[in-house]
């Protein structure tokens, strides 16, 4: 089974003005000659991380990563004025002019994978090739299983006690309530709100995970993580409904794998198996013991295999 290659330390870092008050936090890593990827983060919201670089061998792959607007290392943190779908895509372009690139690979899980196919039928002249993960099509059923009718099901406990941290009147709908106070003015309600959404998000996420102590994440991260999150739910992600699977033809015919655990109950298996039906010539990898999270063993080990044959193709 494959494993993450070694601690790969970044040789750039970079601060790009975005505009509108916006930083972007750009790093790159591996062989500055290499094959061009860009890795794109879920969320929104989330962030990079130094493992983010070890799913590359870095003598073949020129790395790089940003944090998306208002999230991580980019600033303002938590920012949502100025913050759409469009300009992170806008960000993507600035950032391979400044890198220097004619075209890239594009690595990206769960929204990630979001950016990825959406920069992919914008700029299809840029893109050499694909993996990715967990597929988020950013449709309405995709919110309404998660955090509605579906998932709720399966974790019942674990919803209820999501529900528990609103008022009775809020629960029909609690995606809304999240969204009304997590970006409203009121900070005990913002905190309890955010706290109350990203513990639910995580057990579902985690849920293959061994049983172990939660990471701590500092409130503040938290709610400024949340902010993000419901600001792009409550725009339904600034996409018309279907928008992927509606202009999946116009993906480039280049290599591309797609990725999804057999057991990932934060995206369900059938988006992964739609979008592979639209793209003629894209390989679809079902991980029979994989969940939602790239750092899960069978993730890891379909990834970089995936990253390591990716590199014989576009040698």
């Amino acid at each position: 089974m494959r494993v993450l290659y070694d601690p790969i330390v970044a040789f750039a870092m970079d601060r790009l003005d975005a505009g509108d008050g916006h930083e972007i936090h750009v790093e790159q890593a591996g062989n500055p000659v290499g094959i061009p990827v860009l890795f794109l983060h879920g969320g929104p919201g989330s962030g990079c991380n130094d493992n983010h670089r070890r799913y590359f061998n870095p003598a073949h792959y020129r790395v790089v990563l940003f944090d998306q607007r208002g999230s991580n290392r980019s600033t303002p943190r938590g920012g949502v004025r100025s913050n759409t779908t469009q300009l992170l895509l806008q960000d993507m372009e600035a950032i391979r002019k400044h890198i220097g690139v004619e075209h890239w690979m594009l690595f990206g899980g769960s929204w990630g994978s979001t950016l990825a196919l959406l920069y992919a039928q914008v700029h299809p002249r840029r893109v050499r090739g694909m993996i990715l993960r967990g597929i988020f099509l950013a449709r309405e059923r995709d919110l309404y299983w998660f955090a509605r009718d579906g998932v709720s099901r399966i974790f019942p406990d674990e919803w209820e006690r999501f529900l528990a941290a609103m008022t009775p009147g809020e629960r029909e709908d609690p995606v809304a309530a999240c969204q009304r106070h997590v970006l409203g003015g009121d900070p005990v309600l913002r905190e309890r709100y955010a706290l109350a959404w990203s513990r639910w998000a995580g057990q579902v996420a985690t849920w293959l995970l061994p049983e172990a102590a939660p990471a701590e994440t500092d409130v503040e991260t938290t709610v400024q993580q949340a902010r993000i999150e419901m600001h792009y739910a409550k725009h339904r992600y600034f996409l018309a409904e279907n928008q992927i699977l509606d202009n999946a033809g116009v993906v480039p015919r280049v290599p591309i794998r797609i990725i999804h655990g057999r057991r990932d109950l934060t995206c369900t298996l059938d988006a992964a198996w739609e979008l592979h039906g639209k793209m003629p010539g894209s390989e679809l990898v079902i991980v029979r013991d994989g969940g939602h999270l790239a750092s899960e063993p069978a993730m890891v080990d379909a990834l970089v295999t995936a990253t390591d044959a990716m590199v014989e193709r576009l040698k």
